[in-house]
Order: structure tokens, then C-alpha cells, then sequence
């Protein structure tokens, strides 16, 4: 079975890279608990401090969906355009290579 995977990428508004960085982790303890989240990170630019990367990995499409869903999850949407600037650049993936 390939697993699916979401990225996330965004880019802070000025002075609030910290603020967004506590938002952006708050649900990856949450989201480890199940045995649908195969991975769950997060990332911060080495270069540039306001540039942030979301990468998580679940079990099925299903999943990811129902991961969503959840009341954690819905909390973290709606905080998340008071902190970026323009739009979210979400996109889907496929894993393609095994696990190591």
C-alpha cells in the first residue's frame, strides 16, 4: 500500500515566525497518537526564519482526510491566516520509495 503524505509550506508575516512555529507544532503530538500518521514534521528554513515546512505522512487518503476533520486539527486551520502571509501552498503527495 503507498502511504499519502501532505506538505505544507507558508511564509509568516513579518514579526511572527515564532508565533506561527508554536501553531505549527501544537498538532503533531495529537497527530503521532494514531496509527494512521506514519510521520508528522515540522520544518523551519535555515535561511530564512519566516519559512516554514509541513510534512506528514498517513496511511491512507481516508485518513488523511478524517485527520482533518478533527477538532484539533479544525483549531489549527482557523489560526493558521492570522499568521501567513498570501496563501498556503498545500499539495498531496504519493510515497513512492519504501520505508526505511
Amino acid at each position: 500500500m503507498r502511504s499519502r503524505g501532505s506538505g505544507t509550506s507558508s511564509m509568516s508575516r513579518r514579526l511572527q515566525a515564532d508565533d506561527l512555529g508554536k501553531v505549527l507544532l501544537a498538532p503533531v503530538a495529537p497527530s503521532r497518537e494514531g496509527d494512521a500518521c506514519l510521520s508528522h514534521d515540522v520544518h523551519r528554513s535555515n535561511d530564512d526564519p519566516g519559512l516554514w515546512v509541513v510534512y506528514e505522512n498517513w496511511r491512507s487518503s481516508g485518513d488523511l482526510d478524517g485527520h482533518f476533520a478533527l477538532p484539533h486539527m479544525q483549531a489549527f486551520v482557523a489560526r493558521i491566516p492570522d499568521l501567513v502571509e498570501g496563501e498556503l501552498d498545500l499539495r498531496s503527495f504519493t510515497r513512492l520509495s519504501g520505508a526505511v
